[in-house]
């Protein structure tokens, strides 16, 4: 798993190379500098022995100032370099995962958890750029450091060298005992995060529920818990981190100290210079701020690492329902005709058929009624028409061809699918209404909504089309819900539209006479799964489903005059209206 993280880094960067080229060529250049510095100073140290006069000092002063100018502007290039390889990786793939996962099935999406999804496309973007920034430059800027500085050490004194790097391996050993630690805590506090910003979209998007049923205590103590879960896994991260970057710091002072005490005695016995020693305190100096950071470096690289793994996980699921290899463009309209031969679905986990080889056939512009008992296989059949799960070959027919063959694009632009909760976005009627059509002209949107029943609802609102609809449409009722959907459907050129109980709120005498003038001003073709019978029978054709299976087909007259189950519906719905009209 490591190589392939790695591998990983390498493509993630490998878009970059200009940028990470200049920048490891200034890097090259200000370590060059870093060793350059001492060495001017120990020979001027060791030069003012011999004697000196204002102007030398002068002179070598602005010369050290201009070498130490130079290389902290180069080290702030290479730095706005190299961590803008990360800010750009970081962008290009928040957009990648959010270009995914709008491939993804709905189900999978919803498994899944939004504020999983969210938590990765976030935070742990932000560790991923820590790794192909920070990192990157931080372990390159180490590697230089040691390898400009300790040959420059050695030609002064090896001996010295050796006692100032002694510490170094003990700091090594640090690093790797507590680093593997740091990465548990490290999974633990993202995990507890997730779980938290999950339970804050579920409860703000059930918020209506959660007031009704009076359970606002038990979802603050819900979040409480998760709340103290998170502060948890922080303050144990926290402690770990506070433990091991002091430790880091002291160890690596220990070789400062080593040098001085050893170093005295080799100058009191005139074997090293003090320019010298200067020199190599300076180098010494150099090193530990690298090193001590190395923990810290490694740390991120870890929690990068862990980023890298959780938000390839998302990118690497491939969604069941795709464009196949060989799929069908279609070329000329279409004329609106539905076919299904045979159809069966099963759903892996259960042995039962939700669609147990149903057949039918719908022509075009004909308005058909899907009706039957709750969990007979309505929303499932409404579901494959979409192709929102995966169906077999040679099942399901628009027009002549085979749904499964044509390009989902084609297939969604020709069947629009209204479901029972049409979900309305954060924005203007008018934006909603439009959605699919974002071109369409206020004309167009104005009349959609006439033609689904929605204008006078319209007129009543303080900003018309302009009124904000609020989240999911919370400021709107059921019926208007719906109705606004319905707009949205009728505004989209397709020539088939699938309501899925999407007139459920809207009354039967409404809801018949927006599919009368579906009829006849759109002239689509129409199947409208419902459990209105009185609004059923006013289609042209009724279908009538039990237990996965097609078990009557007719016009309302015919099946109202014969035995079976939608007689008994029709008797069962009229004498609750009858109830109702008496009391």
């Amino acid at each position: 798993m490591a190589a392939l993280r790695l591998d990983l880094i390498k493509n993630y960067l490998r878009p970059h190379k200009k940028e990470l080229l200049i920048g490891g060529v200034c890097l090259i250049f200000v370590n060059i500098l870093s060793v350059a510095i001492p060495m001017e100073v120990r020979n001027i140290v060791d030069d003012l022995k011999k004697g000196f006069t204002f102007s030398d000092v002068f002179n070598k002063s602005i010369w050290l100032i201009l070498l130490a100018t130079v290389m902290g502007s180069v080290r702030l290039l290479s730095r706005q370099l190299v961590f803008g390889v990360g800010r750009q990786v970081e962008v290009s793939l928040r957009q990648k995962l959010f270009d995914h996962m709008l491939e993804q099935d709905p189900g999978w999406v919803q498994t899944i958890g939004t504020g999983e999804v969210i938590t990765r496309a976030t935070s742990d973007l932000e560790n991923i750029r820590r790794l192909l920034g920070f990192t990157v430059l931080s372990l390159t800027n180490t590697f230089l450091a040691y390898a400009f500085t300790l040959p420059a050490m050695l030609t002064i004194d090896p001996l010295l060298t050796f006692f100032a790097i002694s510490i170094y391996p003990i700091l090594l050993g640090t690093v790797g005992l507590f680093g593997g630690r740091m990465v548990k805590q490290r999974k633990r506090q993202q995990k507890a995060l997730s779980e938290l910003s999950e339970l804050i979209q579920e409860d703000l998007s059930g918020i209506s529920a959660i007031k009704i049923y009076g359970q606002e205590q038990a979802e603050q103590k819900a979040f409480n818990k998760l709340n103290i879960r998170y502060r948890d896994a922080a303050i144990n991260l926290a402690r770990t981190a506070s433990t091991l970057f002091p430790l880091l710091q002291g160890l690596s002072s220990i070789s400062l100290l080593l040098l001085i005490a050893i170093g005295s005695g080799q100058l009191s016995r005139g074997s090293l210079t003090v320019g010298g020693l200067v020199a190599l305190i300076l180098y010494v100096e150099r090193l530990v701020f690298p090193t001590a950071l190395l923990g810290f470096t490694l740390n991120t690289f870890q929690l990068g690492q862990v980023s890298l793994e959780r938000v390839e996980e998302i990118l690497n699921h491939e969604p069941t329902i795709k464009d196949r290899d060989n799929t069908i463009t279609i070329e000329k309209p279409i004329s609106g005709k539905l076919e299904a031969k045979n159809l069966t679905i099963k759903y892996e986990a259960s042995t039962r058929k939700i669609l147990d080889e149903i057949s039918f056939k719908i022509n075009p512009g004909e308005i058909v009624a899907l009706v039957g008992p709750v969990g007979c296989g309505k929303t499932t059949l409404a579901r494959a028409l979409g192709r929102m799960i995966n169906i077999d070959q040679g099942r399901l027919f628009l027009d002549d061809y085979d749904i499964t063959e044509l390009k989902l694009k084609d297939l969604r632009s020709n069947i629009t699918l209204v479901p029972q909760e049409g979900y309305l976005f954060t924005e203007t009627l008018t934006e909603n209404i439009r959605y699919g059509n974002p071109e369409a002209s206020i004309n167009k949107v104005e009349e959609s909504a006439y033609e689904a029943r929605m204008s006078d609802d319209i007129k009543g609102f303080p900003d018309g089309l302009n009124t904000l609809v609020g989240e999911r449409g919370i400021t709107l009722s059921g019926g208007q819900r719906q109705r606004t959907a319905l707009s949205r459907a009728l505004l989209v050129d397709s020539k088939i539209i699938v309501l899925d109980d999407a007139l459920a709120s809207v009354d039967n005498k409404t809801a018949s006479a927006i599919l009368q003038t579906i009829k006849k001003q759109f002239n689509k073709t129409v199947l409208m799964i419902s459990h209105q019978l009185s609004a059923a029978a006013a289609c042209d054709r009724i279908l009538v489903m039990n237990e996965g299976k097609i078990i009557q087909e007719g016009s309302h007259q015919i099946l109202i005059n014969k035995n079976g189950l939608y007689k008994s519906m029709w008797e069962r719905e009229k004498a609750k209206e009858q109830i109702q009209e008496e009391y």
